[in-house]
């Protein structure tokens, strides 16, 4: 089966969060999508 051709017609960006535990790294990761959701870059997901 032939795969299809890759499009790389969307901008996308990776985000990688260190530190220490308790520290906000979810709470930071949501507030940046949250951002970018009002935006209409992205989609907010539930952490649960």
């Amino acid at each position: 089966m032939a795969k299809e051709a890759f499009k790389r017609d969307k901008p996308h960006l990776n985000v990688g969060t260190i530190g220490h535990v308790d520290h906000g790294k979810t709470t930071l990761t949501a507030a940046i999508t949250s951002v970018l959701a009002k935006k209409g870059m992205a989609e907010v997901r539930a952490y649960e």
